[in-house]
């Protein structure tokens, strides 16, 4: 490659990466808004822990489904104008949560009660739901798009920078919800019959307060009815970035490099286009590299149990925090937000060592951040009584640590199913994935129900150990697919000149 070639490849590799980054960051702005919400709608409406959970459980289901769905519609169309358009549509889910005590009011009739309550449990899940298929819509085109622009060998680093976009669009929304919360709504603190409400619907939260002082547990409950309804603008708020960010990827991404009259990338010909237009080609690569590649179906069944644990604290973290440290709603976030913080440091410390430690073997480096995310998380668990400081710290190391697995996941079936086939690989590894993020929303919800926070915790043990045997059993695995998938090409186009000649 000539050096003006390779400095304008450079270019659009970077410019690739970071537009695409921040448009996936924004998409975690209208997904990881509902968890911070989700003690605001407790106070004012007495939705229960379990509630909340099959509501998750299901929307994960539903993201895994669209996740996989559509890695085999993304390989097929327009990454940009797909992703932009996922973006627009979750925007309007998130308006439409936010007018949820709206509509539930204009089918019932009703403000208040059991009725208007399992109305806006009902139509709070259909708007999660729908939010969620289009959730769906932003992480396949990007499992597509990376791989046409970034070496096999450099995947695992890049990849791993671009990944934190999971983090620093979870932390963005955490922080400016959190904010939400205690500077947005309307001030009810003057209505006895309110404060009477929340203090009702909070009974079971305000036993996990632990040791607070009568006053201190008045001024919690009265900070619920000074910023009542909060919560709304959690959805309203952030999708007024995702309508912006619509239009940034739309107008600022490129497909692949031929798009702006750039080679292919060196050493990842994988001869596919050379049996573009011959029937089942298309079919029989994606049978190949995806679905008889034992590989990518490890990589999937372990990613069941790195959601369970990455999940379980993003999802949960405000309401465990809450109710099992007796933190402030403002406080949780933040402490949520330092989870997101050191998980952008470990994402990216986990594609280096990837690379550098381990010649871009990602499921090398995932067994040594599941090991050590069973340490921290442990330590969380055993030690509840711990200063709060102290349990954020080890709270944090375990985001630092979790972290790791989730980018590598989805680099290594990057890595094994080729480019070509890289967002269909993704599509069954994020399945799975949210499979295990719908065991760990309904599972949690269940268990901080019936046996408490600490039950919760001693979970997150047991599915870290288990998720470190998978990855284990693929310690000798190669780094990636491409002479797998030239074989096939080669063995397809043999099979392919004999038919022609038989006939």
């Amino acid at each position: 490659m000539a050096t003006q070639t390779k400095k304008s490849f450079k270019y659009w590799q970077w410019r690739t990466i970071i537009v695409s980054m921040i448009g996936y960051a924004i998409y975690y702005f209208v997904r990881k808004n509902f968890s911070v919400a989700m003690p605001g709608m407790t106070a004012e409406y007495g939705i229960s822990n379990t509630s909340f959970g099959l509501v998750i459980g299901i929307g994960s289901l539903v993201y895994g489904l669209s996740r996989f769905i559509n890695g085999f519609i993304v390989d097929r169309v327009s990454t940009r104008v797909f992703m932009a358009i996922g973006l627009l549509l979750c925007a309007a889910s998130n308006f439409a949560f936010g007018f949820g005590v709206d509509l539930s009011y204009w089918i019932t009739g009703v403000h208040e009660g059991p009725q208007f309550v399992n109305m806006l449990i009902f139509v709070m899940g259909v708007t999660i739901i729908l939010n969620q298929y289009f959730q769906g819509m932003g992480f396949p085109p990007c499992a597509r798009l990376l791989p046409q622009w970034i070496e096999p060998s450099q995947l695992a680093t890049k990849m791993s920078i671009w990944n934190t976009s999971h983090s620093i669009g979870a932390f963005c929304a955490v922080i400016v919800c959190g904010w939400i919360m205690t500077g947005f709504g309307t001030d009810m603190s003057g209505d006895g019959s309110v404060i009477s409400q929340i203090t009702a619907n909070l009974a079971d939260s305000i036993k996990g307060w632990g040791d607070l002082s009568e006053a201190d547990r008045t001024s919690r409950i009265m900070s619920y009815a000074t910023h009542y309804g909060a919560w709304r603008w959690c959805f309203w708020l952030p999708a007024c970035f995702a309508l912006a960010g619509a239009a940034w990827i739309f107008l600022l991404l490129k497909d692949r490099p031929q798009s702006v009259g750039l080679p292919e990338i060196e050493g990842t010909h994988t001869g596919k286009e050379e049996t573009e237009g011959k029937k089942g080609a298309h079919k029989a690569f994606l049978r190949e590299m995806v679905f008889r590649n034992r590989w990518v179906w490890t990589l999937a069944i372990a990613n069941i149990f790195v959601y369970v644990l990455r999940m379980g604290v993003l999802d949960w973290g405000p309401k465990f925090l809450t109710e099992n440290k007796g933190m402030s709603i403002s406080n949780a976030a933040i402490s949520v937000g330092v989870f997101e913080l050191t998980a952008i440091v470990g994402t990216i410390f986990a594609g280096w060592a990837t690379d550098r430690w381990f010649a871009g073997k990602a499921h090398r480096m995932c067994f040594v951040c599941m090991a050590g995310a069973i340490v921290f998380f442990g330590g969380f668990a055993l030690f509840p009584q711990a200063p709060a400081v102290l349990s954020i710290a080890m709270l944090a190391m375990g985001g630092f640590c979790i972290y790791g697995p989730q980018a590598l996941i989805g680099i290594g079936a990057a890595n094994q199913a080729t480019k070509e086939a890289s967002a269909t690989a993704n599509g069954v590894t994020g399945l799975l994935g949210y499979i295990g993020s719908a065991v760990s929303a309904v599972g949690i919800g269940m268990i901080a129900d019936a046996w408490g926070w600490n039950a919760v915790f001693i979970t997150f043990i047991i599915v870290g150990i288990i998720g470190a045997a998978i990855f284990m059993t693929m310690w000798k695995a190669p780094r990636d697919g491409y002479s797998r998938s030239q074989q096939f090409t080669a063995k397809f186009k043999e099979q392919n000149t004999d038919d022609k000649q038989i006939r």
